[in-house]
């Protein structure tokens, strides 16, 4: 088996929540897209992450059934990985484009590391494939079967706290690959943020925080909190 890391990326604020990422450090070892598709399918994250090239911070994404030219939680977990150990990368490079990375709060060791937010900038036009519906109310939200019925990557939301910019969302990527449903979804809070047009605190899943920022070019920066998974 090919070696690889567990994360768990947009962790809510008691560490609890976050999705499961799986990252292979060694990418070039995989170079086979086939080869790595089989990986992707058989870990059963909603996303896998490649690092190619460390120095570029060349990466690439799978689902357990597609490539991906862009993702939120793959790449906000891989900075938080290069920085802790010891190589923070500035910049990140998936198949869309460039992806600036920027860190906030304590790397420290002990309770106050957790405090550390891990910001990717991406733009929305990234973001394709998946459609935000808006609901009446979070009890509505939390209503919702997994995954409800229909077709197509539904991003459902509703205001928590309009006024503070708290969204209360649940992300159903409905296609081949078994997750009924994504625990945190950086793209999809992209999205939303571009459409309102405000940055967000967006509570999603069962336990997960995802904080967007805005920024007068159109692009989107996605923030959170990452833990390494035990082994």
């Amino acid at each position: 088996m090919t070696a690889y890391e567990v994360l768990r990326v947009f962790c809510g604020p008691d560490g609890s929540g976050g999705n499961a990422l799986g990252v292979v450090r060694d990418g070039a070892a995989l170079p086979d897209p086939a080869t790595r598709a089989a990986l992707a399918a058989e870990l059963g994250f909603s996303e896998t992450v490649f690092l190619d090239d460390a120095e570029r911070g060349t990466v690439d994404i799978h689902t357990p059934s597609v490539r991906l030219p862009f993702a939120g939680h793959p790449l906000v977990g891989l900075a938080w990985l290069l920085r802790a150990l010891g190589r923070p990368p500035l910049t990140l490079r998936p198949p869309a484009g460039e992806v600036a990375v920027f860190y906030e709060g304590t790397a420290d060791e002990g309770e106050a590391a957790e405090a550390e937010t891990v910001w990717v900038r991406g733009r929305p036009e990234w973001v394709t494939g998946r459609r935000t519906e808006r609901y009446a109310s979070a009890a509505e939200v939390d209503a919702l079967p997994a995954p409800p019925p229909g077709e197509g990557w539904l991003y459902a939301w509703a205001w928590q706290d309009e006024a503070a910019g708290i969204v209360r969302a649940r992300g159903f990527p409905r296609r081949a690959g078994g997750t009924a449903e994504d625990e945190a979804t950086g793209a999809a809070a992209i999205l939303l943020t571009h459409r309102l047009g405000r940055p967000l605190d967006v509570r999603q899943g069962a336990a997960s925080q995802i904080l967007t920022r805005c920024y007068p070019d159109g692009s989107v920066a996605v923030g959170g909190r990452v833990r390494a998974e035990a082994p």
